[in-house]
């Protein structure tokens, strides 16, 4: 059992949840995928060994359990990955062509510079921000 196993199926047990042939499926699919996935992404990565119910159920005790977090993109096609407790701290490029979503890493310099940013906007707003998520929405290089 991997360390991401582990730290999924602790997580699971504290909520009482068994962490199922199925679950585990989709949180290897999603360690191995590399961006968010869709439903039909993760069942076609997956394969027929997870019927697509199961999948779906899957899908929702994880999210309901903090272990994914879904991103709503363009054309109303929702992707999940995994939560940032286990994925790191990483951003988004949305294409609102084809939907892709590209998960992309900022260099701490620049980082530290929008964390300065949402603490700013934050602060003018008397509202004390805990985290942040940088999603920026255009055209991807095969749509351009």
């Amino acid at each position: 059992m991997t360390t991401l196993d582990r730290q999924v199926e602790h997580r699971l047990k504290d909520r009482d949840v068994r962490y199922t042939r199925a679950r585990r499926a989709v949180v290897e699919a999603l360690a191995q995928a590399g961006g968010p996935r869709s439903a039909a992404e993760l069942h076609a990565d997956i394969g027929p060994s997870v019927p697509l119910s199961s999948l779906y159920r899957s899908i929702a005790t994880l999210e309901e359990a903090g272990v994914l977090t879904p991103h709503h993109g363009a054309r109303s096609l929702t992707r999940y990955e995994l939560a940032e407790w286990l994925a790191g701290h990483h951003h988004h490029l949305l294409c609102t062509s084809c939907g892709s979503v590209e998960d992309i890493d900022i260099p701490a310099d620049r980082e530290a510079v929008v964390r300065r940013l949402v603490d700013a906007i934050a602060a003018d707003a008397q509202f004390a921000a805990a985290s942040h998520a940088l999603e920026i929405e255009g055209l991807c290089a095969r749509c351009r």
